[in-house]
């Protein structure tokens, strides 16, 4: 039974309805509209924390979608799994995947320079001060980036560049 049958909650219900209503009245092929089904039931699966299952359709809207802007958010959202899963190399592959085909992608900006910061992090605390600079200045460039796009999100991130800019 496909994910947007087993939907327990009144709003994901009502959206699966709103979707499915959609789906048959906008002008896309059929190809078009089962890449859309795998890729809604790929999200839910992921609010879920069902990340196999959120794979599996994410991999077969890929195969479907051809527009790379959509194909920017399904690589997005496999790159969230595999940060959630601890696979941030992967992760980042996801990443740079999804801004090649949508490079106004500030979220993609933010995770890889999140991922990098973490890096940084970690090479601080092995005493390789100057791997950790190289990782902070890549997370830096990538903030930088994020924030040019979407100059209201990523408050923490401005606050560090901030603070980073005054040593």
């Amino acid at each position: 039974m496909p994910r947007s049958q087993k939907n327990d909650n009144f709003i994901d219900k009502t959206f699966t309805v709103v979707a499915d209503v959609l789906i048959k009245i906008l002008p896309t092929s059929n190809r078009e509209k089962q890449a859309f089904t795998y890729y809604r039931d790929g999200m839910s699966a992921q609010a879920e924390g069902e990340y196999a299952e959120s794979l599996q359709n994410y991999y077969q809207a890929l195969r479907l979608e051809i527009d790379p802007y959509d194909r920017s958010y399904i690589l997005y959202n496999i790159g969230l799994i595999h940060t959630s899963n601890g696979k941030h190399g992967r992760a980042l592959e996801y990443y740079y995947q999804a801004l090649k085909r949508n490079p106004s992608l500030p979220q993609a900006l933010n995770n890889i320079a999140i991922i990098y910061h973490y890096r940084a992090e970690q090479a601080t605390e092995k005493y390789q001060s100057d791997v950790a600079k190289l990782l902070y200045d890549k997370a830096a460039d990538y903030w930088n980036e994020a924030i040019r796009l979407a100059p209201t999100n990523y408050l923490e991130a401005q606050a560090w560049l901030r603070q980073r800019n005054l040593k």
